[in-house]
């Protein structure tokens, strides 16, 4: 979801919550508590979406390609094996 779409969804969810509160006899302190309440709930569902969305996306090519150059000089260590800090002078 782009962004100007999450503002206008969010922008009308609002807007709803504040007619239902006015017309349900709410006092403005209490409107804008359901306002505040409810777009920190969006937002907090916007950022999870966004998160879960970058989390399950599979590496570019791009990526791939970076994580070889990394790995093309690096030592490779056999199983069992493990990488000392320790040089041996001789």
């Amino acid at each position: 979801m782009s962004l100007p779409k999450f503002i206008v969804g969010m922008l009308f969810a609002l807007a709803i919550v504040i007619s239902w509160s006015y017309f349900d006899g709410a006092s403005s302190g209490t409107i804008v508590l359901r306002a505040v309440a409810c777009a920190a709930i969006i937002q907090a569902g916007y950022f999870l979406l966004v998160y879960l969305i970058v989390a399950r996306s599979a590496p570019t090519p791009a990526d791939r390609l970076r994580e070889a150059e990394r790995n093309l000089g690096a030592p490779k260590a056999a199983e069992g094996e493990k990488f000392s800090a320790r040089r041996s002078i001789r």
